[in-house]
Protein backbone atom coordinates (compact mmCIF):
# COMPACT_ATOMS: atom_id res chain seq x y z
CA UNK A 1 0.00 0.00 0.00
CA UNK A 2 0.80 3.50 -0.31
CA UNK A 3 -0.25 6.63 1.09
CA UNK A 4 -1.02 10.02 0.04
CA UNK A 5 -2.16 13.36 2.68
CA UNK A 6 -5.57 14.39 2.51
CA UNK A 7 -6.52 16.99 5.11
CA UNK A 8 -4.16 15.87 7.53
CA UNK A 9 -4.99 12.52 7.73
CA UNK A 10 -3.28 9.39 5.47
CA UNK A 11 -5.49 7.74 2.61
CA UNK A 12 -4.07 4.34 1.60
CA UNK A 13 -4.24 3.19 -2.28
CA UNK A 14 -2.60 0.50 -4.28
CA UNK A 15 -2.02 0.61 -7.78
CA UNK A 16 -1.56 -2.14 -10.08
CA UNK A 17 -0.79 -2.66 -13.98
CA UNK A 18 -0.90 -0.49 -16.93
CA UNK A 19 -3.71 0.69 -19.57
CA UNK A 20 -7.38 1.93 -18.94
CA UNK A 21 -7.68 3.04 -14.86
CA UNK A 22 -10.16 0.87 -13.31
CA UNK A 23 -10.88 2.32 -9.69
CA UNK A 24 -12.32 0.00 -6.91
CA UNK A 25 -13.46 1.61 -4.46
CA UNK A 26 -15.27 -0.68 -1.27
CA UNK A 27 -17.88 0.07 0.57
CA UNK A 28 -19.28 0.15 4.26
CA UNK A 29 -17.01 -2.16 6.68
CA UNK A 30 -14.88 -2.97 3.97
CA UNK A 31 -11.28 -2.05 3.12
CA UNK A 32 -9.62 -2.60 -0.74
CA UNK A 33 -9.14 -6.43 0.00
CA UNK A 34 -12.36 -7.26 -0.76
CA UNK A 35 -11.46 -6.72 -4.84
CA UNK A 36 -8.83 -9.33 -4.62
CA UNK A 37 -10.01 -11.64 -7.30
CA UNK A 38 -11.61 -8.88 -9.37
CA UNK A 39 -8.17 -7.20 -8.94
CA UNK A 40 -6.45 -10.56 -10.24
CA UNK A 41 -9.45 -10.50 -13.36
CA UNK A 42 -8.86 -7.06 -14.35
CA UNK A 43 -5.02 -7.04 -14.38
CA UNK A 44 -5.17 -10.34 -16.53
CA UNK A 45 -7.14 -8.38 -19.28
CA UNK A 46 -4.02 -5.32 -18.98
CA UNK A 47 -6.31 -2.99 -17.51
CA UNK A 48 -4.63 -0.57 -14.24
CA UNK A 49 -6.12 -1.50 -11.54
CA UNK A 50 -6.49 1.06 -8.67
CA UNK A 51 -8.08 0.22 -5.26
CA UNK A 52 -7.98 2.88 -2.36
CA UNK A 53 -9.62 2.54 1.23
CA UNK A 54 -11.90 5.12 2.35
CA UNK A 55 -11.00 7.21 5.11
CA UNK A 56 -11.80 5.43 8.05
CA UNK A 57 -11.48 1.82 7.37
CA UNK A 58 -8.73 -0.31 6.10
CA UNK A 59 -5.05 1.44 6.51
CA UNK A 60 -6.55 5.10 5.95
CA UNK A 61 -7.07 7.38 8.70
CA UNK A 62 -10.44 8.97 9.70
CA UNK A 63 -11.24 12.37 8.50
CA UNK A 64 -12.80 14.31 11.30
CA UNK A 65 -16.31 15.26 10.56
CA UNK A 66 -16.29 12.99 7.34
CA UNK A 67 -18.65 13.82 4.29
CA UNK A 68 -19.21 11.62 1.69
CA UNK A 69 -18.16 14.75 -0.68
CA UNK A 70 -14.74 14.07 1.53
CA UNK A 71 -14.17 10.82 0.52
CA UNK A 72 -14.90 11.69 -3.07
CA UNK A 73 -12.23 14.69 -2.90
CA UNK A 74 -9.46 11.77 -0.62
CA UNK A 75 -10.24 9.58 -4.20
CA UNK A 76 -9.47 12.41 -6.16
CA UNK A 77 -6.34 13.60 -4.79
CA UNK A 78 -5.17 9.39 -4.95
CA UNK A 79 -5.97 10.16 -8.56
CA UNK A 80 -4.43 13.39 -9.07
CA UNK A 81 -1.55 12.29 -6.86
CA UNK A 82 -1.35 9.23 -10.25
CA UNK A 83 -1.98 11.42 -13.02
CA UNK A 84 -5.03 9.25 -14.22
CA UNK A 85 -6.80 11.61 -16.56
CA UNK A 86 -9.72 8.85 -17.04
CA UNK A 87 -11.14 6.23 -15.18
CA UNK A 88 -13.90 3.56 -14.88
CA UNK A 89 -15.11 3.88 -11.18
CA UNK A 90 -16.80 0.95 -9.64
CA UNK A 91 -18.08 1.23 -6.61
CA UNK A 92 -19.84 -1.31 -3.87
CA UNK A 93 -22.67 -0.05 -1.37
CA UNK A 94 -21.16 2.90 -0.30
CA UNK A 95 -18.06 3.08 -2.77
CA UNK A 96 -21.27 3.75 -4.83
CA UNK A 97 -22.00 6.95 -2.99
CA UNK A 98 -18.37 8.36 -3.07
CA UNK A 99 -18.63 7.22 -7.26
CA UNK A 100 -21.99 9.52 -7.87
CA UNK A 101 -20.46 12.47 -5.81
CA UNK A 102 -17.25 11.96 -7.81
CA UNK A 103 -19.64 12.18 -11.08
CA UNK A 104 -21.30 15.42 -10.04
CA UNK A 105 -17.69 17.03 -8.81
CA UNK A 106 -15.34 15.34 -12.09
CA UNK A 107 -17.59 14.00 -14.67
CA UNK A 108 -14.76 14.90 -17.15
CA UNK A 109 -12.89 12.38 -15.37
CA UNK A 110 -15.18 9.36 -15.76
CA UNK A 111 -15.44 7.28 -18.75
CA UNK A 112 -18.34 4.62 -16.71
CA UNK A 113 -19.37 4.67 -13.07
CA UNK A 114 -20.32 1.09 -11.54
CA UNK A 115 -23.29 1.36 -9.20
CA UNK A 116 -22.26 -2.85 -7.04
CA UNK A 117 -25.09 -2.65 -4.96
CA UNK A 118 -25.81 0.80 -4.60
CA UNK A 119 -27.99 3.89 -5.83
CA UNK A 120 -28.42 7.51 -5.36
CA UNK A 121 -31.21 8.12 -2.97
CA UNK A 122 -30.69 10.05 0.12
CA UNK A 123 -31.75 7.73 3.62
CA UNK A 124 -35.15 7.64 4.35
CA UNK A 125 -35.99 8.99 7.82
CA UNK A 126 -36.13 5.96 9.35
CA UNK A 127 -32.93 4.45 7.57
CA UNK A 128 -31.46 7.58 9.27
CA UNK A 129 -32.81 7.00 12.84
CA UNK A 130 -31.46 2.94 11.86
CA UNK A 131 -28.11 4.74 11.28
CA UNK A 132 -28.10 6.63 14.90
CA UNK A 133 -28.93 3.78 16.71
CA UNK A 134 -25.93 2.08 15.29
CA UNK A 135 -24.20 4.91 16.40
CA UNK A 136 -25.34 5.06 19.59
CA UNK A 137 -25.00 0.98 20.14
CA UNK A 138 -21.22 1.79 18.97
CA UNK A 139 -20.08 4.39 21.76
CA UNK A 140 -21.73 2.02 24.22
CA UNK A 141 -20.45 -1.71 23.11
CA UNK A 142 -18.03 -1.31 20.46
CA UNK A 143 -17.93 -2.09 17.22
CA UNK A 144 -17.04 -5.27 17.12
CA UNK A 145 -20.65 -6.83 18.20
CA UNK A 146 -22.43 -4.28 15.68
CA UNK A 147 -20.65 -5.40 12.57
CA UNK A 148 -20.29 -9.07 14.22
CA UNK A 149 -24.31 -8.61 13.42
CA UNK A 150 -23.61 -6.55 10.40
CA UNK A 151 -22.09 -8.51 7.72
CA UNK A 152 -23.77 -11.58 8.09
CA UNK A 153 -26.86 -9.85 7.15
CA UNK A 154 -25.34 -8.43 3.94
CA UNK A 155 -25.68 -11.51 2.31
CA UNK A 156 -28.41 -14.41 1.10
CA UNK A 157 -28.99 -16.90 3.81
CA UNK A 158 -28.18 -19.88 1.97
CA UNK A 159 -24.98 -18.88 1.20
CA UNK A 160 -24.46 -17.52 4.34
CA UNK A 161 -24.78 -20.87 6.28
CA UNK A 162 -22.21 -22.01 3.43
CA UNK A 163 -19.47 -19.90 3.60
CA UNK A 164 -18.97 -19.53 7.60
CA UNK A 165 -15.05 -19.35 6.86
CA UNK A 166 -15.75 -16.30 4.53
CA UNK A 167 -18.49 -14.69 6.89
CA UNK A 168 -15.48 -15.07 9.52
CA UNK A 169 -12.89 -13.17 7.67
CA UNK A 170 -14.58 -10.65 6.55
CA UNK A 171 -15.89 -9.73 10.16
CA UNK A 172 -12.50 -9.91 11.62
CA UNK A 173 -11.15 -7.64 8.82
CA UNK A 174 -13.89 -5.18 9.74
CA UNK A 175 -13.44 -5.73 13.70
CA UNK A 176 -10.17 -4.77 12.87
CA UNK A 177 -10.84 -1.30 12.25
CA UNK A 178 -11.96 1.81 14.59
CA UNK A 179 -15.10 2.64 15.78
CA UNK A 180 -14.51 6.37 14.54
CA UNK A 181 -14.40 5.10 11.04
CA UNK A 182 -17.45 3.07 11.43
CA UNK A 183 -19.27 6.07 13.45
CA UNK A 184 -18.07 8.69 10.92
CA UNK A 185 -19.29 7.18 7.81
CA UNK A 186 -23.04 6.46 9.53
CA UNK A 187 -22.94 9.37 10.14
CA UNK A 188 -21.78 10.91 6.41
CA UNK A 189 -23.99 8.47 5.26
CA UNK A 190 -27.22 10.18 7.32
CA UNK A 191 -25.98 13.69 5.37
CA UNK A 192 -25.59 12.49 1.72
CA UNK A 193 -27.52 14.28 -0.23
CA UNK A 194 -30.04 12.88 -3.11
CA UNK A 195 -27.61 12.11 -6.28
CA UNK A 196 -30.84 11.47 -8.65
CA UNK A 197 -30.09 14.33 -11.20
CA UNK A 198 -26.00 12.69 -11.27
CA UNK A 199 -27.05 9.73 -12.82
CA UNK A 200 -30.05 11.56 -15.36
CA UNK A 201 -27.32 14.30 -16.48
CA UNK A 202 -24.07 12.15 -16.96
CA UNK A 203 -22.70 11.63 -20.54
CA UNK A 204 -20.81 8.39 -19.14
CA UNK A 205 -21.93 4.68 -19.30
CA UNK A 206 -23.49 3.60 -16.19
CA UNK A 207 -23.63 -0.17 -14.41
CA UNK A 208 -26.15 -1.30 -12.10
CA UNK A 209 -25.40 -4.58 -10.25
CA UNK A 210 -28.84 -5.13 -8.55
CA UNK A 211 -29.16 -8.18 -5.92
CA UNK A 212 -32.71 -9.88 -6.14
CA UNK A 213 -32.70 -10.01 -2.23
CA UNK A 214 -30.28 -7.31 -1.55
CA UNK A 215 -31.80 -6.23 1.99
CA UNK A 216 -29.49 -3.28 2.18
CA UNK A 217 -30.56 -1.17 -0.49
CA UNK A 218 -34.46 0.11 -0.78
CA UNK A 219 -36.34 -2.07 -2.89
CA UNK A 220 -37.90 1.26 -4.72
CA UNK A 221 -34.23 1.97 -5.78
CA UNK A 222 -35.00 -0.26 -8.87
CA UNK A 223 -36.27 2.84 -10.38
CA UNK A 224 -32.79 4.25 -10.75
CA UNK A 225 -32.14 2.04 -13.54
CA UNK A 226 -34.19 4.15 -15.90
CA UNK A 227 -31.96 7.64 -15.34
CA UNK A 228 -29.05 7.36 -17.25
CA UNK A 229 -28.53 8.10 -20.74
CA UNK A 230 -26.86 4.47 -21.52
CA UNK A 231 -26.96 1.99 -19.10
CA UNK A 232 -26.11 -1.77 -18.25
CA UNK A 233 -28.38 -3.81 -16.05
CA UNK A 234 -28.10 -6.76 -14.48
CA UNK A 235 -30.33 -7.96 -11.68
CA UNK A 236 -29.16 -11.28 -10.31
CA UNK A 237 -31.33 -14.08 -8.79
CA UNK A 238 -30.83 -15.10 -5.38
CA UNK A 239 -28.46 -12.95 -4.28
CA UNK A 240 -27.92 -10.66 -1.52
CA UNK A 241 -25.82 -7.22 -1.29
CA UNK A 242 -22.89 -9.19 -1.74
CA UNK A 243 -23.04 -10.24 -5.26
CA UNK A 244 -18.89 -9.79 -5.70
CA UNK A 245 -18.77 -13.01 -3.77
CA UNK A 246 -22.23 -14.86 -4.00
CA UNK A 247 -21.67 -14.60 -7.78
CA UNK A 248 -18.26 -13.89 -8.28
CA UNK A 249 -17.42 -15.32 -11.60
CA UNK A 250 -20.37 -13.48 -13.22
CA UNK A 251 -20.19 -10.32 -11.81
CA UNK A 252 -16.24 -10.32 -12.87
CA UNK A 253 -17.97 -10.97 -16.18
CA UNK A 254 -19.96 -8.22 -16.13
CA UNK A 255 -17.59 -5.90 -14.65
CA UNK A 256 -14.57 -6.76 -17.45
CA UNK A 257 -17.31 -6.65 -19.86
CA UNK A 258 -18.23 -2.92 -18.46
CA UNK A 259 -15.09 -1.68 -18.73
CA UNK A 260 -14.44 -3.09 -22.16
CA UNK A 261 -17.32 -1.05 -23.36
CA UNK A 262 -16.20 2.46 -21.83
CA UNK A 263 -13.01 1.89 -23.23
CA UNK A 264 -14.57 1.52 -26.91
CA UNK A 265 -17.01 4.15 -26.27
CA UNK A 266 -14.17 6.25 -24.72
CA UNK A 267 -11.92 5.99 -28.25
CA UNK A 268 -15.37 7.33 -30.03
Amino acid sequence: MKFITYQDKKIAYQTEGKGTAVLLVHGFCEDHTIWEEFRTDLLEENYRVIRIDLPGFGRSETLPGASIEQMAEAVHAVLLRLDIKRVVFIGHSMGGYVGLVFARLYPELLMGLGLFHSHPYADSEDRKETRRKSVAFIKRQGHALFVKQLIPSFFNQKFANSNAFLLEKLTYRAARGKSAGIIAAQEAMIGRKDETQVLTALEAPVLFIIGEEDQAVPPESIEQIHLPQAASIHILEKVGHMGLFESRKKTQQIVRQFVSYCEENDRN
